[in-house]
């Protein structure tokens, strides 16, 4: 098993910055894609941004205002927020999905609260 924690999350007033950092418990050497997701109040789970263990980035959610990015040696993954919008508030979630040296996995972490205020 292998468990993600995320942190970095908080209150920041429209157009601000955060970004957040997911690190896993374990090596994530291997072929899989780390991502985050959000759920806001009354809405499904929507990828945000992903990233391959090659490094290539996918932006589903939001292009050009976020950036995501991984860290190997670190077992971390990053997801730079810029000119936040009150409808970026949300609890973000870290995904890993994919194979690590332990084998399969698809680990999510406890999610970390993301406020916008106007």
């Amino acid at each position: 098993q292998v468990q993600l924690v995320e942190s970095g999350g908080g209150l920041v007033q429209a157009g601000g910055s955060l970004r957040l950092s997911c690190t896993a418990s374990r090596s994530i050497l291997g072929i899989n894609t780390m991502g985050w997701y959000r759920q806001a109040p009354g809405k499904q789970r929507e990828l945000v941004a992903s990233i391959t263990s090659g490094g290539t980035p996918n932006y589903q959610a939001v292009k050009g205002r976020f950036s995501i990015s991984r860290d190997n040696a670190k077992n971390t993954v990053y997801l730079q927020m810029n000119s936040l919008k009150p409808e970026d508030t949300a609890v973000y979630y870290c995904n890993l999905e994919g194979r690590i040296s332990s084998g399969r996995v698809d680990a999510w972490g406890q999610g970390t609260q993301v406020t916008v205020s106007s």
